[in-house]
């Protein structure tokens, strides 16, 4: 048997669900039927994404190891949009919504253009746009 090459969902260890959720509304996203005030998924095209509390979420997949900081965990989500002005719209929307700016969108190496913010906890989002793709 060999292991999938897919992903069907990502969760996001959080302090506090309350902000997170609004954050993730205030983006217009709808959490899927099941959410609750202590778990919350949305449908992000094929993968799902998942809000858990981290404490939970530690038992489960880290169990008997320390729970983590507040620092950068070495993980980016990317959401890849139609072109460099939907890059700049996206961006300002997030920071409207409480995201906290990382690095301003620029012409990368690779043709692309892309930014990064980080949302209420931290966690990193890219927004890209990716000629070709």
């Amino acid at each position: 048997m060999t292991f999938p090459q897919q992903i069907n969902y990502i969760t996001l260890g959080v302090r506090d669900m309350a902000t997170l959720r609004a954050f993730y509304a205030e983006l217009g996203w709808q959490e899927r039927p099941g959410s609750s005030d202590d778990f919350a998924t949305y449908q992000a095209g094929g993968v799902i994404l998942a809000l858990y509390p981290l404490g939970q979420l530690g038992q489960e997949a880290a169990p008997g190891e320390p729970t983590p900081g507040t620092a950068w965990n070495g993980i980016t989500l990317g959401v890849n949009v139609e072109s460099t002005e939907v890059v700049d719209v996206t961006m300002r929307s997030a920071l409207e919504a409480g995201a906290r700016a990382v690095a301003g969108p620029v012409k990368r190496e690779w043709s692309g253009y892309s930014g990064y913010l980080a949302d209420p906890e931290g966690n990193r989002w890219e927004i890209t746009w990716a000629p070709g793709s």
